[in-house]
């Protein structure tokens, strides 16, 4: 599916091996700027797993996001229909690329393509700046919890963003 200017496709296993050094160039970005590390991420972000077990083996929707030929990134959602709930699991856009708007383009495409969900949620580190901007400056979350005390580089930012319905 194109969608501004991005290519959003299903991930799959062969998938994994192109997005790990993506994954690893993001992470270790954040690393450097927020928590004063050389590397660093969830478990699994540098070899392949953490995309195995929530991109591919879980009951997530995950996408490859590709710009042209490039793939530039990875978006993970857990959707409950019933519910009209989502959880946003993880959203990477190479390092190289932040500041551009492709991830703003890539949350677009999940409210776009997700207009059932009513509720979305997500979390990110409490040190996190660049992500607290993004998800609250650009994509319209709040801040509805902070988790795991005073330390912040071990708390949580839980975020929530309410869905109005479209008037019609």
């Amino acid at each position: 599916m194109i969608f501004n200017g991005l290519e959003f496709s299903l991930m799959k296993k062969e998938d994994i091996s192109v997005l790990i050094p993506v994954m690893k160039r993001a992470f270790d970005d954040d690393a450097r700027l927020f928590f004063q590390k050389t590397a660093g991420g969830p478990p699994g972000y540098d070899d392949g797993s953490f995309l195995e077990k929530w991109g591919v083996d879980s009951n997530a929707v995950s996408y490859r996001i590709n710009l042209g030929e490039r793939a530039i990134g990875a978006i993970i959602l857990f959707i409950d229909d019933k519910q009209k709930h989502g959880f946003l699991g993880n959203l990477f856009i190479d390092s190289e690329l932040i500041g551009k708007g492709y991830g703003y383009t890539a949350w677009c495409f999940v409210e776009h393509r997700y207009p059932q969900i009513a509720v979305w949620e997500t979390e990110t580190p409490a040190v996190s700046y660049r992500n607290h901007h993004f998800y609250i400056n650009k994509c319209g979350f709040h801040v509805v919890a902070v988790e795991g005390g005073i330390d912040r580089y071990k708390a949580q930012f839980k975020l929530k963003k309410e869905i109005c319905e479209k008037m019609t």
